[in-house]
């Protein structure tokens, strides 16, 4: 198989956005081809197209019937403009939560379609094996960065730690905390002291990066943000596509096929190091999500 993918450096994006028509599915250059046939490939914005599973999702889509075209950008703040402007037909490379300050800040409205995985952010401990072990009135460390703050209290109110006010949302600080009804104390270092601190703390909130760092093993977190959990959603990777192409019978499928390929669901745990947890949410429920993230969003300017 002949495997095309294009790269976008900061420079050439420019000049793509600036290009009607070149490169999107749904042009009329196409001449009125169906999107996902070889006159008419759907375009698939990505940031590492050098993952390996990559390749072999574009082979499982072919085997559908479907003509797939891997663009990749060098850059995050490249995929969704490219699509807002037609030279993608959808993207994979975001979380919900991106797409929702994305959307808010442009003015546009892009729209998940699917989920992909969701990458977990962890609690822990060189002194408990679970939440429940950890004694009320102990320290608990979350990173101090705004998006791992938030996502940290949601982490600890989803282990039964903290309460959060308004069940805590992606911009959550640790004023939000209900201290009567929580039964740690948080405190908030730079990220890349969570776990170097861990001796004098219960527990700390690490991501993957810092985790192997410290020689720890994922897999040895007392806690992680599920998939499953509302409160995790913002958090779970998606596909996105244009609101107008939310219902698009290819695109969809191409979701279906990322979701049920056992060969592409590999790929992807081996490239997480097995951390990866992977999704296949409802579209109605990523939508929703959104929603309510771009509200937040929103409140919170």
């Amino acid at each position: 198989m002949s495997r095309t993918t294009r790269l976008i450096a900061p420079l050439a994006a420019v000049s793509l956005l600036a290009l009607a028509g070149c490169a999107s599915g749904t042009d009329a250059a196409a001449g009125g081809a169906e999107l996902g046939s070889e006159e008419n490939p759907v375009q698939l914005g990505v940031v590492g197209a050098s993952d390996p599973y990559w390749e072999v999702y574009e082979a499982a889509a072919e085997e559908e019937g479907i003509s797939l075209e891997i663009v990749d950008f060098t850059e995050y703040s490249q995929p969704n403009p490219a699509l807002t402007a037609g030279d993608l037909d959808i993207n994979q490379f975001q979380h919900i939560l991106f797409l929702a300050q994305y959307n808010e800040e442009s003015g546009e409205d892009l729209q998940p379609i699917g989920a992909t995985a969701i990458y977990p952010l962890g609690l822990y401990s060189d002194k408990y094996d679970s939440p429940e072990d950890i004694p009320d009135g102990e320290t608990v460390l979350v990173p101090d960065d705004a998006t791992n703050l938030a996502r940290g209290l949601l982490v600890l109110q989803s282990a039964g730690l903290i309460a959060l006010e308004d069940g805590g949302s992606a911009y959550s600080t640790p004023e939000d905390i209900i201290e009567e009804e929580s039964r740690v104390n948080v405190e908030t270092v730079a990220a890349d002291l969570t776990l170097t601190s861990l001796p004098d703390v219960a527990a700390s909130i690490a991501n993957n990066d810092y985790v192997t760092k410290a020689g720890l093993d994922p897999e040895s977190a007392i806690a992680v943000d599920s998939a499953s959990d509302e409160s995790a959603l913002p958090y779970v990777n998606i596909f996105a596509v244009r609101s107008e192409d939310a219902d698009n019978e290819v695109l969809n499928r191409l979701v279906e096929i990322y979701q049920t390929n056992q060969d592409v669901q590999d790929g992807v745990l081996e490239v997480s190091g097995g951390t990866a947890v992977l999704a296949d949410t409802p579209a109605e429920e990523l939508q929703a999500s959104l929603a309510d993230t771009q509200e937040a969003f929103a409140a919170s300017k």
